[in-house]
């Protein structure tokens, strides 16, 4: 996450709120899953890395300010990766 710091708190966003937004929108919906079977978003799209990128994305994306900027980075290996920042 990145953006201008706020200069009240003196963060770009609060790592607490950050780490409820993570838990909440991507290891609730994923973690322990059968991603075809069991997430709705993957039962019409295979879930490669680079689609399950996208959709980390979009769940965290939709919770931020708009003001914040979002890139993802998933890695399948130490050397096999894929990155993902909108558009």
């Amino acid at each position: 996450v990145t953006g201008e710091i706020d200069s009240d708190t003196g963060y770009v966003i609060d790592m607490t709120l950050l780490k409820r937004i993570i838990k909440e929108e991507v290891e609730d919906n994923l973690d322990h899953k059968n991603l075809n079977l069991d997430v709705k978003e993957f039962k019409s799209i295979n879930p490669t890395a680079e689609n399950i990128c996208i959709f980390i994305y979009n769940k965290i994306k939709a919770k931020l300010d708009s003001n914040l900027s979002l890139e993802i980075t998933l890695y399948e290996t130490p050397r096999n990766f894929v990155k993902y920042s909108g558009s």
